[in-house]
């Protein structure tokens, strides 16, 4: 795993960048039922979790804020950006943005197949009634909304790829798998939602790349991060070198 990287700091707020593997808070945080066979041995795997929250209460203190700042969460195994308030002002602050949608949010991701040049996709998004942990498309859902436009196609080992570069409007769990996945574009790497298996990639081909908004003095702030070393050695792999970010 990477180290986590601070990409902005000052007295506010900071951003940094989670590696992938890292889960992003405790709060709420969930298992598969079956995973354990005793509570024992379950507490062991809790204990060998690495959390951004506790990252966070290490390097600057508990200041006591709720998941100590962290203002929303990536999956466990998607890198990137991450905002993290230092104030209970500025926590709330994020808060609202991020529920009347003023925080924008950019992915990079690679999926299976030829994707759309660029595309919207509109559908509900809800929990899997089969299986724990997975979502998929269902009326009943809450609303979910992805933009995205096509980067490059690659082929490889004779078969066709394409990296997209996604605006998420909508911030639902797994939105991206499972939309992509829904079109019949899963994510590469993605075991839960079908993606093939590429190189030595052991997580979803995704990683949020940009994050902009406006801050409590009314500047435009925008901030950026490349893709962690997995996602790239596996485009090396595929013959594709440069990402416009």
């Amino acid at each position: 795993m990477e180290e986590v990287q601070i990409i902005f700091e000052d007295k506010n707020y900071l951003v940094v960048n989670k590696p992938a593997g890292m889960v992003t808070t405790r709060e709420n945080f969930q298992f598969p039922k079956n995973n354990f066979q005793t509570n024992s041995k379950k507490q062991k795997t809790i204990s060998n979790l690495i959390y951004l929250e506790d990252w966070i209460r290490e390097k600057y203190g508990d200041k006591g804020l709720r998941r100590q700042g962290i203002a929303h969460r990536l999956d466990k195994g998607t890198s990137g950006l991450v905002l993290v308030a230092k104030t209970e002002e500025y926590l709330d602050y994020f808060l609202g943005l991020f529920k009347t949608r003023k925080i924008h949010k950019k992915y990079i991701a690679m999926v299976c197949g030829e994707a759309s040049f660029w595309g919207s996709i509109n559908m509900p998004i809800g929990r899997n009634g089969h299986i724990f942990g997975k979502f998929g498309v269902r009326i009943e859902g809450k609303n979910a909304l992805t933009l995205f436009e096509r980067i490059a196609s690659i082929n490889y080992e004779s078969k066709k790829f394409s990296l997209v570069k996604i605006d998420l409007k909508t911030g639902r769990t797994h939105q991206i798998r499972v939309h992509f996945a829904y079109l019949g574009w899963p994510l590469v790497s993605d075991r839960i939602y079908g993606g093939k298996m590429v190189g030595k990639l052991t997580r979803p081909f995704l990683h949020s790349c940009e994050i902009s908004f406006i801050d409590m003095e009314g500047k435009g702030v925008v901030y950026k991060s490349e893709p962690d070393i997995d996602l790239k050695n596996t485009l090396k792999l595929m013959g594709y070198k440069t990402i416009k970010n």
